[in-house]
């Protein structure tokens, strides 16, 4: 049967599962548009392309799934670039499908041309210009298959406006086979054993997870690894969630912002297991303080991760989930309970720590703390909601007092730290999982960044949850400001703002203003009570409140502050 390029483009996304697109047509990709208009798959309509592609994350992560994204070229396809970027960084497979000009007009300085290819060609996975027709349908077989393979990430198909016209006969490839392309997946059983040789013969581990756990599904074994060796487990900020953050061997998560426990924990073993992870500067801090005296075995399905940051012991390339299942074959034969007395008095100090500093703010004050409304919020959704943030303050809170119980549950900007994330991820993540409650915790910053969201929220019944801790401040940049240059607040200001209430009520959406500390609560719970719309919930916080623990710029991890000096 002869189609059109822009019919096996739909036909291939249906072959490859896709049910939900996100994107924002434009001329050249009126072809295209037309053949969606008969197609089964759902498309929303973002109110820019930004927030589609955030959208198309939200959902990625939510769901496990490869996230689908269309914008047409020119700006369409620049306003896509931080998304990309942001995908990028966290390792979230995306396909991007860019529009763009005819292929005579290539190069020519054509309306709305753009090199979207070269444009991101640093941030990319892969990426493809589509230049005959008969290799669409192959392209984007691959193209799926590259992003959620190895260490995914996101790959971007720029489609002329004359290929996706012409026509052609469809056939679906039934296999990929690239060249050169081929990621390891089990790892070298020699490194797994002699990584669990050294386990056992350790007598102050720790186990160091990373995203990497989530994006394998190897939460399951990881959790049964920790409990039959008995070791307490810390993870990277991206990592919340791939380890019960309620277990008994969970100590948290370490970095610029983590809790001192883990912090300390990673400062003094004398072996870490790091598993997904890329030792990030966020959370090793100055790399010539990071755990002196521990050696370490690193899991990791990228072999560019392993040594890239931290020298590494015994590398292991190889996909989470499976690795950790061939060292689970192997665990039987070793004796855990070597060094049992070291390793008691090792928890014991742990317990210590995590005592002596946990997480904590002013419980007495009046006024509304930030700390307090992201406890409400797991207080009054036991815990089970999809927690999305912004960036800055905000997200640190939310990663510090909501206890993440499982995979997927907690959607931020990592790498990238990208403003106006939180609010069109949440979007998408509730259109994957529209039986969790998912909340969006934000700064009034932030939230501003892709407010216009809000109309895709309300045209599609989306019931997301936005809290807003708004403290009139740019909050991160405040609290810099504060701590290293003399208080002096240079454009941190935010006393100029909307209404959120009214805001929220012009979009069709419900809007709450919530100003005492006692009603904070039952606000959350009415909210819940909303089912067909968004809701924006404007707490006024403490505009001074700062986030602690903090590691300096430069600092080591044992060198965190628990207050300002």
């Amino acid at each position: 049967m002869m189609m059109t390029g822009a019919q096996i483009l739909i036909e291939s996304l249906k072959r490859e599962g896709v049910d939900l697109i996100f994107g924002y047509p434009g001329g050249v990709l009126l072809g295209v548009y037309d053949t969606i208009y008969d197609s089964d798959i759902t498309h929303i309509l973002p109110r820019r392309e930004q927030g589609g592609i955030h959208a198309a994350e939200g959902y990625a992560r939510a769901t496990g799934k490869v996230g689908v994204c269309f914008g047409t070229s020119g700006p369409g396809a620049t306003n896509l670039v931080t998304g990309i970027a942001n995908a990028h960084m966290d390792s979230i497979p995306m396909v991007v499908f860019t529009g763009q000009v005819a292929t005579s007009l290539i190069g020519g300085d054509a309306f709305q041309e753009a090199d979207i290819i070269g444009i991101t060609r640093p941030i990319v996975k892969h990426s493809y210009m589509l230049t005959d027709v008969n290799e669409t349908a192959g392209v984007i077989k691959e193209a799926f298959h590259i992003a959620r393979t190895g260490r995914p990430g996101p790959v971007v198909i720029d489609l002329p406006k004359d290929i996706m016209a012409a026509k052609t006969k469809f056939e679906w490839p039934e296999k990929v086979s690239l060249t050169g392309y081929n990621p390891t997946v089990k790892g070298h059983l020699g490194q797994i054993k002699k990584m669990l040789r050294m386990l056992e013969s350790a007598k102050k581990p720790v186990i160091y997870m990373g995203g990497g756990v989530v994006l394998s599904e190897a939460s399951e074994e990881l959790v049964k690894f920790s409990e039959i060796t008995n070791v307490p487990v810390v993870s990277s900020f991206l990592g919340l969630g791939g380890f019960p953050g309620t277990h008994d061997n969970f100590i948290g998560w370490l970095g610029m912002h983590g809790n001192y426990a883990s912090n300390m924990a990673v400062s003094d073993p004398d072996f870490i297991l790091a598993i997904g992870t890329r030792f990030s500067d966020r959370s090793t801090g100055r790399l010539d303080g990071f755990a002196p005296n521990a050696k370490i075995a690193h899991i990791d399905v990228d072999p560019a991760s392993i040594s890239k940051n931290v020298q590494i012991e015994v590398p292991i390339v190889g996909d989470c989930k499976a690795v950790l299942k061939q060292a689970l074959g192997e665990i039987d034969k070793f004796n855990w309970d070597k060094n049992l007395a070291a390793r008691k008095e090792w928890r014991e100090v742990i317990r210590a720590w995590d005592k002596e500093h946990p997480f904590d703010y002013d419980r007495t004050a009046d006024v509304i703390k930030p700390q307090y409304v992201v406890e409400s919020i797991y207080k009054v959704t036991e815990g089970d909601a999809i927690i999305c943030t912004e960036v800055g303050q905000n997200q640190m809170w939310a990663g510090q007092f909501y206890k993440f119980k499982r995979p997927h549950q907690f959607i931020s900007s990592g790498g990238l730290g990208t403003m106006g994330y939180g609010f069109p991820a949440a979007i998408g993540a509730k259109l994957g999982c529209p039986d969790k409650e998912v909340f969006d915790i934000a700064g009034d910053g932030s939230i501003l960044m892709n407010i216009q969201e809000l109309t895709t929220a309300v045209q599609n019944k989306v019931a997301v949850k936005v809290a807003i801790l708004n403290n009139r401040y740019l909050g991160m940049i405040r609290q810099w400001q504060n701590m290293f240059f003399n208080d002096r607040f240079s454009h941190c200001n935010l006393e100029c703002q909307p209404d959120f209430v009214k805001l929220a009520e012009a979009f069709g959406a419900v809007g709450m203003r919530i100003d005492r500390k006692e009603d904070v609560e039952a606000a959350i719970r009415e909210s819940l009570k909303v089912k067909d719309r968004p809701v924006f919930m404007d707490f006024t916080v403490d505009r001074n409140e700062n986030v602690f623990p903090m590691i300096p710029a430069g600092a080591s991890v044992s060198e965190m502050l628990l207050m300002k000096k």
